[in-house]
């Protein structure tokens, strides 16, 4: 009989505040270890919590793209376990009135559309870290991010499949992004989801016996993770096991899970409100301020570019899978009026150029003014292909300091557009190739490869390739006599 998994989530997303949750230490990533910490977030005796206002717009704003129902109250409540990243012991979270429930986020996966449904959405603060040394075996705790701001969005198990847990993802990633509440970058924690795993048989209706795989900062693990555990616990049915309740850990480099400890019900963490934190009304005012001030979403601004700009269902779903992306081709398509080459340029070329330069597109300093000027060159043949690349590659490497202006002034890269020049230079290579001439004659046309390159070269390249290819047509249909 076949199997169906059964797949829940808890997304954690860190919250993009300068400060942390209930202290004013810095939430910037790549600090030295223990560096943003005091005694609040490191739990010392005597200290209280003061709670930072721009975590509930945040989070507000989260509910309200997620379509949640918003309480009239919100309180924070006490999780209490023990673990070395956890200074206080106990963490401040939310479980009796969470921020936001009874949610849902529509998806579409090869076109069909699905509705996932959100259980609860939650603050809290984030623990910190353990970095394992292999050089003296001893494992060393960073509490840089005990206390950034966090929420916590948990999905009813609505999942069937890896694809669906990835396009819900990249579905939150977007809201957040778009709305400006997270950089949503796994890479560096800031998105991460725990991942609840059952199996049934198809066509039955009661739960499996779940796994919870932790921790998972990339869509490639997330996928791995699904497919292995799947295949474990269907695994372990069939050969008339049982699947034990518990937490596990992912190795994405060996592609193997491995049991960390038994699962931990709700009655395990003893929660408690939290006593020194009062209760927040939520005001409705600034519910409905924050509804009308909600950004243009992706599947929104895809539909304007189609019907503005003329773009593709294709092209516009890429341009405007990162809000960054989306502004820079707007920008840069309205200052040149090409918003085709804009969007080719940005698929096709920008990302090439980005790894050349060693440069991530998020951390690039793109500035669509000198963008549109490159490719207004481009379309109006004063730059060739090649030549308009190269311009790309300073503006990626120089930032904010790349002027277009200075940069043609500087290097003397203005192509060749006098087809007279050009027609000279092709009467001279047909003159000083007869036998390419002949060739070319006789039906060999491959060979007009080999003259236009010459051209080309005549001019190192500084010269418009397409006039260069209609006029070296035009001369050998003419014998170079004009």
């Amino acid at each position: 009989m076949e199997w169906e998994t059964v797949i829940g989530l808890e997304v954690h997303i860190e919250l993009a505040t300068e400060s942390k949750i209930f202290c004013s230490c810095s939430t910037a990533f790549g600090a030295k270890p223990n560096e943003h910490c005091c005694p609040v977030c490191m739990g010392f005796p005597g200290t209280l919590p003061v709670f930072n206002k721009r975590v509930l717009e945040y989070a507000l704003k989260a509910a309200i793209a997620l379509n949640c129902d918003i309480p009239e109250y919100t309180v924070f409540d006490r999780k209490n376990y023990f673990y070395p990243d956890l200074p206080k012991a106990y963490q401040i979270s939310q479980l009796y009135s969470p921020i936001g429930t009874n949610g849902h986020v529509d998806i579409d996966v090869d076109g069909t559309v699905k509705t996932i449904r959100i259980h609860e959405m939650h603050m809290e603060e984030d623990a910190g870290k353990l970095i394992h040394s292999d050089i003296d075996n001893v494992t060393y705790p960073d509490y840089n991010r005990c206390g950034v701001p966090l929420i916590e969005i948990v999905s009813e198990p609505d999942f069937r499949s890896a694809k669906e847990v990835v396009a819900y993802l990249e579905k939150l990633k977007m809201f957040c992004e778009y709305m400006g509440i997270s950089s949503c970058k796994m890479q560096e924690g800031r998105m991460r989801a725990d991942v609840n795993v059952s199996v049934r048989r198809a066509g039955d209706s009661a739960f499996g016996t779940r796994t919870e795989t932790k921790n998972l900062n990339s869509f490639r693990a997330i996928e791995h993770a699904i497919e292995y555990e799947s295949e474990r616990q269907i695994e372990i049915l069939e050969k008339g096991g049982t699947v034990r309740q518990e937490t596990r850990r992912w190795d994405d480099e060996k592609r193997v899970g491995s049991s960390m400890r038994s699962k931990e019900n709700a009655q395990d963490y003893r929660y408690f409100p939290d006593p020194d934190l009062l209760p927040i009304k939520i005001d409705r005012a600034q519910i409905e301020e924050l509804r009308r001030g909600m950004p243009e979403f992706a599947e929104e601004k895809k539909a304007r570019f189609i019907a503005e700009y003329g773009l593709s269902d294709y092209t516009s779903s890429r341009v405007t899978a990162d809000i960054k992306l989306a502004t820079l081709f707007e920008d840069a398509a309205k200052g040149c009026g090409a918003p085709r080459t804009v969007a080719n340029w940005l698929i096709e070329i920008m990302p090439k150029v980005l790894d050349d330069c060693g440069v991530a597109f998020e951390d690039a300093q793109i500035d669509a003014v000198q963008f549109a000027k490159l490719l207004a060159s481009v379309e109006g043949k004063k730059l060739n292909k090649n030549m308009g690349i190269k311009a790309l590659e300073q503006l990626v490497r120089q930032g904010a300091e790349f002027d277009f202006d200075r940069y043609l002034k500087d290097n003397a890269v203005t192509m060749e557009g006098d087809e007279d020049k050009i027609r000279e230079v092709a009467r001279k290579v047909l003159a000083d190739n007869p036998k390419a001439v002949a060739e070319y004659g006789q039906g060999k046309t491959k060979v007009m490869g080999f003259l236009v390159g010459q051209v080309m070269r005549a001019f190192f390249g500084k010269v418009d390739h397409d006039a260069v290819n209609r006029v070296m047509l035009e001369e050998l249909q003419t014998g170079g006599q004009r």
